[in-house]
């Protein structure tokens, strides 16, 4: 029979007669071996792990052109982004995936914009303005979740995380706009918050292209594999309807499924 030991540096041990100790070069090797170990176990995360949402943030209709109003800037764009992000809200419910729609709205006596004039934006997306409204074509229902924000983060001064946590969410799957704005500052409290986060690079849109390029950069530095595109999303939204519609017909619930 054999025993097995687990020594420190500086141990030492006898075997075959001879003794031996565990050097501090060893022990330094073992441990960077295990710790590399980890970090690629932890890097290697699906697309969605345990219970996705998708997070369509801020596709509005836009203020129009005012006189002595600087608009907000964006990136030329074919519009093909909004395209795709209507297929994947339209895929996410096929799924059984929760949808939230998130709406930038202020005050129309500007008391809650805080410092957000203070850079680039002029005043925009007033309540009870048509530009603030979300915009019709992609389809948002009585059955989608709505929160309204004053700031640019869902999370900042919402209800968005005691949703979260009712939905049971584990990976937030973001779309819309701005990439470099209110994309990537909800991405950065969602992984704060440790939720499992994706962008998809193609159903966003940045107020330059350099901006939205630099921010789909960060966000996929802050977890590898963040940076997602609309086919594979939509292939992995089909899997799950695809499974949802088996366990449907062997009378399986549908908590298996997340």
């Amino acid at each position: 029979m054999h025993s097995l030991y687990c020594f420190s540096s500086g141990d030492e041990f006898e075997a075959g007669g001879m003794r031996f100790r565990v050097s501090d070069s060893a022990k330094h090797e073992n441990k960077k071996r295990i710790s590399t170990e980890q970090k690629n176990s932890m890097s290697q995360r699906n697309l969605i792990e345990g219970n996705p949402v998708l997070v369509v943030v801020d596709i509005q209709n836009g203020d129009p052109p005012q006189a002595g109003v600087t608009p907000i800037p964006h990136m030329q764009s074919d519009g093909s982004w909004v395209t795709n992000a209507t297929k994947l809200i339209q895929g996410a419910r096929d799924a059984n995936v929760p949808v939230v729609f998130i709406q930038e709205a202020h005050r129309r006596d500007l008391i809650d914009f805080g410092r957000e004039l203070d850079g680039a934006e002029g005043v925009h997306l007033l309540e009870g303005d048509h530009g603030t409204e979300i915009r019709s074509e992609i389809g948002m229902t009585e059955d989608d979740y709505f929160i309204k924000k004053r700031r640019y983060s869902c999370f900042f001064g919402t209800d968005f995380e005691l949703l979260m946590k009712g939905l049971h969410a584990n990976t937030l799957i973001f779309i819309g706009g701005l990439t470099d704005v209110c994309v990537h500052y909800s991405f950065v409290d969602g992984h704060q918050n440790d939720y499992f986060c994706r962008v998809v690079e193609d159903s966003v849109t940045g107020s330059s292209l350099d901006a939205h390029k630099a921010s789909l950069n960060a966000m996929e530095y802050l977890q590898t594999g963040a940076r997602r595109n609309t086919a594979e999303v939509l292939q992995t939204f089909q899997q799950r309807a695809e499974d949802l519609g088996v366990a449907e017909s062997l009378g399986e619930p549908q908590s298996v499924l997340r």
